[in-house]
């Protein structure tokens, strides 16, 4: 296993605040940025940091597309639950979103997207900026994290890295306080009834993890609303394989299909 949580010398990055959000820019050295990513570290919502953004797909987009990402360090749930990450990342869009002419990157290019509970987050923050008339162009929702509620996969589930217990246990901490009938779909985006709007979406997701349901319902949902949606799947049972395991065949293909998305989402090639 390979885990990189150190800067690709081709990348710049800086530490910054927005707000009282800690994170990291990261940009190409040379030349203007083609597009501002928003990308959200996963780990359940309690755990994870946003240095992890160096192992995840957002490293390539800044070496091999020139984007500009930007990793929030949201407040994890064992500091403060729902909807302290969220209103962290939201936070952060809205920087982005204000401050694209400075950061140097076409404003209808601002993209979301993360990895597990980052993924979650992408898809919720989505939502807002719908709801707000903030323009996303694209999500890149990575086998998310959408559903307090079990579903065909997540219910007795003993993947690798992740399963049932932890994803109760991560749930409860996150949501701790709100009651069961009411939970925002800013909080688990599975509670979402109108999908009209959202952005574009691409993800992919292993077919004996626990998220391989609700992704795919996500997908459909979208789909069913007039969102153009895909979603690629790989037979594996481990949560996040492309970032653990990134040498392996199953995460070189599916790291392949993710740049040949991300490629065409900007109408060209990788550098």
């Amino acid at each position: 296993m390979t885990i990189r949580l150190r800067p690709d010398p081709a990348i710049a990055a800086e530490r910054i605040k927005i707000g009282r959000v800690p994170a990291l820019v990261l940009h190409p050295r040379e030349g203007s940025p083609k597009c501002g990513v928003l990308w959200i570290h996963g780990g359940g919502y309690v755990t994870g940091m946003k240095e992890m953004v160096y192992m995840s797909r957002a490293a390539s987009l800044v070496t091999k597309f020139g984007a500009l990402v930007v990793s929030p360090g949201y407040r994890l749930a064992w500091q403060k639950p729902y909807p302290a990450a969220f209103d962290d990342c939201y936070a952060v869009l809205g920087w982005m979103a204000d401050h694209a002419a400075a950061l140097g990157f076409p404003r209808d290019k601002l993209i979301v997207g993360g990895e597990s509970a980052g993924g979650g987050l992408a898809a919720a923050v989505c939502m807002k900026a719908r709801d707000r008339g903030v323009p996303v162009a694209f999500q890149l929702p990575l086998y998310p994290m959408l559903s307090d509620l079990d579903t065909e996969s997540s219910r007795d589930n003993r993947g690798r890295i992740w399963n049932t217990r932890r994803n109760h246990f991560s749930w409860r901490l996150y949501l701790r306080g709100a009651a069961k009938k009411d939970v925002s779909p800013y909080a688990s985006p599975a509670r979402q009834t109108d999908y009209r709007g959202l952005p574009p979406c691409y993800t992919f997701v292993g077919d004996g993890e626990p998220f391989y349901a609700e992704t795919l319902r996500y997908v459909d949902a979208l789909r069913a609303a007039g969102v153009p949606a895909e979603a690629d799947v790989y037979h594996t049972n481990v949560h996040a394989f492309d970032m653990l395991y990134p040498q392996q065949e199953i995460s070189q293909t599916a790291i392949a299909a993710f740049e040949r998305r991300f490629a065409a989402l900007l109408g060209g090639e990788a550098e």
